[in-house]
């Protein structure tokens, strides 16, 4: 019994529960004014809940499937107009067979006249143009907010997907994408025979191992990405020797804060990638972090070689084959997707200079729910 009930979908459920409590709460202050007591029209309200329930029910449970999912809109339509008709019918009819005796006995006993004909004959009741209306009013108001509100969910539930799986298509680039530059690393490095190469290996197995356990997570500590960032530029600092000067700096709090994962992999990489990789002589980088109320600023800048001193491409070299823009384009989107309206992303190009100067505020993230 205890494993049914972990097992049951509560969060899909308890929606439900409370909008049909609430409604029923509802319905029964709204109708009180007319009646003897609140008792009286709380148990006026059961008699007629079941039919709206029901109501909602056939159309969510079968109609949009059988109809809306499969794309077949006409004959939505004509069914759930079907279906409130019918609907209106049962409110009648139980208007006439339940509520009205009831509400007459409970007007007699508190001494009340009611305005309405209980004793016409039944088919003259049945059809009575006024009541019939207020009966397609009644059975129908309920359901359809009832019916916008599961549109709504729907419409959120599948934008959530949505975001979800575009989020995970764009880390899954920034996996093989920084795999591809390490390895390049490693590759010219066992082509020297350097001794460096297994501390190369290690490094590149704990930036691995971070990815792979680490990085599902909606957040993480901002700290352990700056670690995982160090980690990487001290991979290529053995790659570059003495020709690269790079220069990096991180102030303010990071273990209180929270990022996306692997949102500044990117820039740093850029870096890498279209400055010291394509420079011969002296190549240059500074990365400047700061964490100040509860607000991100990452400043990366590099060197830009100049066209005639570029290092050349091997091109039979499948290493050395690049997808351009793959960084900064994912690094945007990602942007828009988890601090929409709160993050800058601004990118300089001069003559012998790149510059990045990326702001998060990191206490406005989007949280994506995941599907169950």
């Amino acid at each position: 019994m205890r494993s049914l009930l972990h097992h049951f979908k509560w969060r899909q459920v308890l929606p439900d529960i409370i909008f049909w409590l609430a409604a029923t709460l509802i319905l029964t202050l709204f109708y009180r004014p007319t009646l003897p007591s609140y008792g009286f029209a709380f148990r006026l309200v059961l008699l007629v809940m079941p039919i709206n329930i029901l109501y909602y029910y056939v159309v969510v449970k079968w109609l949009l499937p059988q109809f809306l999912y499969k794309k077949r809109y006409v004959w939505l339509n004509v069914s759930i107009l079907g279906m409130g008709l019918i609907a209106a019918l049962f409110f009648r009819l139980n208007e006439i067979l339940l509520l009205y005796p009831l509400i007459s006995d409970a007007y007699i006993k508190a001494g009340w006249t009611l305005s309405y004909k209980i004793h016409e004959p039944f088919l003259k009741q049945l059809t009575d143009p006024v009541y019939i209306v207020n009966a397609i009013e009644q059975s129908n108001i309920i359901v359809w907010i009832a019916l916008g509100i599961t549109f709504f969910r729907m419409w959120y539930d599948r934008r959530q997907a949505a975001m979800e799986a575009e989020l995970n298509l764009l880390k899954a680039q920034i996996h093989p994408h920084f795999l591809f530059n390490t390895l390049n690393n490693l590759y010219s490095l066992t082509l020297q025979n350097s001794p460096q190469s297994p501390a190369i290996v290690l490094g590149l197995s704990a930036i691995l191992r971070y990815m792979l356990y680490e990085c599902n997570a909606e957040s993480i500590s901002l700290a352990k990405e700056v670690r995982i960032l160090e980690s990487y530029m001290e991979l290529e600092k053995i790659r570059y020797k003495e020709r690269l000067d790079l220069n990096f700096t991180c102030k303010g709090d990071l273990i209180s804060q929270e990022i996306a994962p692997l949102l500044l992999m990117p820039l740093i990489e850029n870096a890498f990638k279209h400055g010291a990789s394509q420079e011969m002589r002296q190549a240059w980088i500074n990365i400047d972090l700061q964490v100040k109320n509860n607000k991100l600023k990452c400043k990366v800048s590099n060197s830009i070689p100049d066209k005639d001193l570029m290092r050349p491409k091997e091109v039979d070299d499948p290493l050395t084959m690049k997808s351009d823009g793959i960084g900064l384009a994912n690094i945007q989107k990602r942007l828009d997707l988890i601090y929409p309206a709160a993050h800058r992303l601004r990118v300089f190009e001069e003559e012998n200079m790149f510059l990045a100067i990326l702001e998060v505020e990191l206490d406005r993230r989007v949280g994506i729910v995941k599907a169950d």
